[in-house]
């Protein structure tokens, strides 16, 4: 049985919970602030009683130093993955909710209530993202057996391979929550994926509000 956990990247200073600081990120490279570097060790902390052969993560600074505790605690490089890469944003990368809001109301209405047919200006749909997802997911597939891998992305890589996982198309997209720093777990039998947890975040020191309490996510 291959056990695949999913980590999402820690807190940045564009996704901070606050409707004023949240921004569409995609492929800007931008690092964790405090909160994300402590969360990112909550997980290597977590993490580290299982015996982890390899750690996979988006090629972002933000994946990459949110995988690097979890690697350090078991003697391990972590391996940049393109697959895992964020969505890329197109004209709305690097802007806020407000602006793209007011940019484009029709498309980002449509973004929040049927992702899966909204392809960004200059940028990515959710298909194209699902497709190179899955080609990084099949490279680890074959890589491994019988082991614990651990793969670190972003909130919509994350949400989109946990669609595949679950045989859902990318429709369900606003129906998966992926908070930072969460851990989910999958195993994998060589035919089907079963959800062992999902948006796991009692490692956390801060709980994140409820779900009720958040803007809506980029």
């Amino acid at each position: 049985m291959l056990r695949i956990i999913l980590v999402r990247h820690g807190q940045t200073e564009w996704n901070d919970g606050s409707c004023a600081g949240e921004h569409f990120r995609g492929q800007i490279d931008i690092g964790l602030n405090a909160t994300g570097m402590a969360q990112a060790q909550s997980v290597a902390d977590r993490l580290a009683p299982l015996a982890i052969k390899a750690v996979y993560a988006s090629p972002l600074k933000r994946a990459l130093d949110t995988a690097r505790p979890i690697a350090q605690a078991h003697g391990l490089d972590v391996i940049p993955l393109p697959g895992l890469l964020d969505i890329d944003y197109g004209q709305w990368g690097g802007r806020s909710l407000q602006e793209v809001a007011a940019g484009w109301p029709e498309l980002y209405q449509r973004w929040k209530t049927r992702p899966h047919l909204v392809h960004i200006p200059g940028g990515e749909s959710l298909d194209q993202v699902r497709c190179r997802v899955s080609e990084g997911l099949d490279q680890i597939l074959a890589s491994h057996d019988r082991e614990i891998v651990v793969l670190v992305g972003h909130q919509v890589v994350n949400k989109v391979l946990i669609c595949k996982l679950f045989g859902l198309d990318n429709g369900a997209f606003w129906h998966i929550r992926q908070d930072t720093g969460c851990i989910n777990r999958f195993d994998y039998d060589g035919q089907s994926f079963t959800v062992l947890t999902l948006n796991e975040v009692c490692h956390l020191l801060t709980y994140p509000r409820d779900l009720d309490e958040l803007p809506a996510p980029p």
